[in-house]
């Protein structure tokens, strides 16, 4: 048995311009940190006692005969790009709930793309396992999603990412002192707005007014060096929550379905109480929002914000990881793990244990 442990993420700065119809042609970045939440994934070979072949638990539970029948569709995706044809079972957890702009999805391809390769006793980079998790969700299942939280899901750590316009990709960690990235921390509150969304269905309408949003997709863009400017100086901190307000005007005008009444009341009644910025996290619509503010007035913003639940957190610093691995009986071993195999794959499967 497998499994995974992969972080969510927190974006600052930049979304919109990872989406390759935006960043192929002008280049793009974001600035974003993942979070001590995650998605926890458990999989393994399943016994051939059982009339399905493949046994799926998340929200709901689906018992298939064929890969082809799987409605999750990052497992079904997953499954047809590794080519699985063994019966498996995997079992799904995670801190925060779905779809509400912490980039869940990408999470779980990340985390079953990893744990799916350990149960194969390989160990991929963090690189292939980004890009392979943006090829599935961007080309096998035709999703509307960019490419930062695939990145974040499998690098993990405050970091700026960069993507270039011949289609590479560049990942820098953000280096900090740790009384300046506890101060940065401590200025930030996170809350559920109490209801979740599609963002696919918001990313769609964001990317076909791509080219007319042009103006704003370059300021965006320019926040990302700007915010890490602030980061790494000496500036005042105050700054950093400035730019997030500033951030925020602008991507909440890029389609009629980022913001609604309800989050704007939320915000303001923040504002009002001395948050200095925030954002609604992810593609719009519902979800998270982050707050900035100094310490000293959480309590203030609390109070004008009775009916939200508050998400405390912590930024990580690893990505995705096997956190456990236990190798199966050969009974139960996949059909290529013959006796033939079997020191090689008790060495590999050592490497991967350790490496957890």
């Amino acid at each position: 048995m497998i499994i995974s442990r992969t972080p969510f993420r927190i974006s600052f700065f930049g979304g919109g311009t990872d989406y390759p119809v935006w960043f192929k042609e002008h280049g793009g970045a974001v600035l974003a940190t993942t979070i001590d939440k995650y998605c926890y994934l458990s999989c393994r070979y399943l016994p051939p006692f059982f009339e399905h072949k493949t046994r799926i638990a998340y929200s709901r539970i689906e018992q298939t005969r064929s890969n082809s029948d799987i409605e999750h569709p990052a497992v079904r995706g997953v499954l047809q790009y590794l080519n699985v044809e063994e019966g498996l079972e995997i079992h799904h957890d995670g801190d925060l709930p779905a779809r509400t702009g912490l980039g869940s999805s990408s999470s779980f391809t990340v985390g079953l793309l990893h744990s799916l390769h350990a149960l194969r006793h390989r160990m991929p980079s963090k690189d292939e396992l980004a890009r392979t998790a943006i090829h599935i969700e961007q080309e096998v299942l035709q999703e509307a999603v960019g490419c930062q939280d695939q990145v974040l899901a499998a690098h993990g750590g405050l970091c700026r990412v960069n993507f270039f316009q011949n289609g590479d990709i560049g990942y820098t960690p953000i280096v900090m002192g740790p009384e300046r990235l506890a101060q940065l921390q401590d200025h930030l509150l996170l809350y559920f707005t109490g209801f979740s969304r599609t963002a696919s269905v918001i990313a769609k309408e964001q990317i076909a007014h791509t080219k007319h949003r042009r103006v704003e997709l370059f300021a965006m863009l320019q926040m990302v060096q700007e915010g890490v400017s602030v980061l790494v100086g000496d500036r005042d901190l105050s700054e950093f929550g400035e730019l997030l307000h500033e951030s925020w005007m602008v991507k909440r005008g890029l389609t009629s379905k980022i913001t609604t009444p309800m989050i704007d009341d939320i915000y303001d009644a923040a504002r009002r109480a001395g948050a200095i910025g925030g954002k609604l996290l992810g593609a719009g619509g519902g979800g998270f929002i982050l707050l900035f503010a100094k310490p000293e007035m959480h309590a203030q913003i609390r109070a004008a914000l009775p009916g939200l639940l508050q998400v405390p957190f912590r930024f990580e610093h690893q990505g995705t990881q096997i956190v456990f691995y236990q190798q199966e009986s050969s009974v139960l071993q996949a059909p290529d793990c013959g006796p033939e195999n079997k020191s090689a794959v008790f060495n590999a499967g050592a490497a991967v244990g350790k490496a957890a």
